[in-house]
């Protein structure tokens, strides 16, 4: 098969400056060059690498791209934009999975219709865009969930979709982790975009709440991740109410929030430091799967995530995570309490451990690139 993936036009590929979608997908596409197939990947142009190049097999188009912008509708225009650019660019016999809002209707639109398939990938809850995209080839939803939201926006489009979820490299993250030592203090950690909608400030509320039981082991809360509106964050000033919300250090609970780490291996050892992986995500319309969450449970920590329904698919409360419902009367306190239970009960976080890791090699790229390149086959 000759395959086109289009990225966005905000981040690099290979994933410089993180992103889970230009991570996974540039994995996609190495292994089903791997696979015997002729993959194109094309992505923002970026300084220091060339702009026509092969990588791994890949063979790697970039074009000019654009920072990211703190309002919805300027990003949309940059992303027709975008569209714009790699449409020209597109091989015409080219099956194409498009990253982009704009593409799949321009590449389906007569009279200049693209002549092979063209997919599309759900990165975020869709909006109303789906009724721009009847005549796709299919529509990839990354969880249950989506795939759920997708039907009730637009039940002409629901024979396309399919369900691929989002995958992570198992063995980069199960490497033997540390030995807790019970004297040392237990990590609570969270990687992602440093922004208002990942449930940072209820988080930060509950660590409140968790700072004033005395009788608690030692820990430590890590927060990693970019806070630059550039890169999804939510700005200088967001991360400044951030940290005044945060209570001060105290000889029982150490606080830290660190930049983002961009390197892979660096970044899988950050993961095994951490005993409690919280993610108490808000976002109903942007969160789809949870990536970062899932290669915490690969890498052998306990997740705390909000009762979102992107989490079910592998998420179960009590039997491999702790899930809390951010509805209740008070969902700081709820979070708060989870997380005490594990601060408090080793054994328990050992089991529900041991339970993540199992969970997440269910979703291997082993596992899941096949069932991708299946259904591509499936629409030639």
């Amino acid at each position: 098969m000759k395959i086109a993936i289009s990225f966005g036009a905000f981040l690099p590929v290979p994933p410089l400056r993180g992103g889970a979608t230009e991570k996974i997908w540039t994995a996609y596409a190495t292994r089903l060059a791997a696979r015997g197939h002729e993959v194109i990947a094309y992505s923002r142009q970026w300084p220091g690498l060339p702009d026509d190049a092969m990588l791994d097999g890949v063979r790697h188009v970039r074009l000019p791209g654009h920072d990211h912008y703190p309002r919805l509708w300027q990003n949309l225009l940059l992303d027709l934009r975008w569209s714009l650019r790699v449409r020209r660019a597109l091989p015409k016999d080219a099956l194409v999975i498009s990253h982009n809002i704009a593409l799949p209707w321009l590449l389906t639109t007569p009279p200049r219709r693209h002549a092979a398939p063209v997919a599309v990938t759900l990165g975020r809850m869709p909006k109303g865009q789906l009724r721009f995209y009847r005549r796709v080839s299919r529509i990839y939803a990354f969880s249950e969930a989506v795939r759920s939201v997708a039907h009730a926006q637009c039940h002409a489009v629901s024979p396309l979709i399919r369900v691929i979820p989002n995958a992570i490299d198992v063995a980069s993250f199960a490497q033997p982790r540390h030995v807790h030592d019970p004297a040392a203090a237990v990590t609570i950690g969270y990687i992602g975009r440093l922004h208002p909608e990942k449930g940072l400030g209820l988080l930060a509320a509950a660590i409140r709440t968790i700072a004033q039981i005395p009788d608690l082991p030692a820990w430590r809360l890590m927060l990693i991740g970019p806070s630059d509106v550039a890169a999804g964050g939510g700005g200088a000033a967001w991360l400044h109410d951030l940290r005044r919300m945060l209570p001060d250090s105290s000889p029982r609970g150490v606080i830290e929030i660190l930049p983002p780490i961009w390197n892979s291996a660096q970044l899988a050892e950050q993961y095994r430091q951490i005993d409690v992986f919280c993610y108490p995500s808000l976002s109903e319309q942007g969160e789809t799967f949870g990536v970062s969450a899932l290669e915490a449970m690969a890498a052998g920590a306990v997740p705390v995530v909000s009762n979102l329904d992107c989490f079910r698919d592998f998420a179960r409360d009590g039997e491999n995570a702790f899930v809390f419902n951010r509805n209740s009367a008070n969902p700081a306190a709820a979070l708060a309490e989870k997380i005490t239970r594990l601060l408090r009960d080793s054994a328990l976080r050992v089991k529900l451990a041991n339970q993540a890791q199992a969970t997440a090699r269910r979703f291997d790229y082993e596992v899941v690139v096949p069932e991708l390149e299946t259904d591509l086959a499936a629409l030639l």
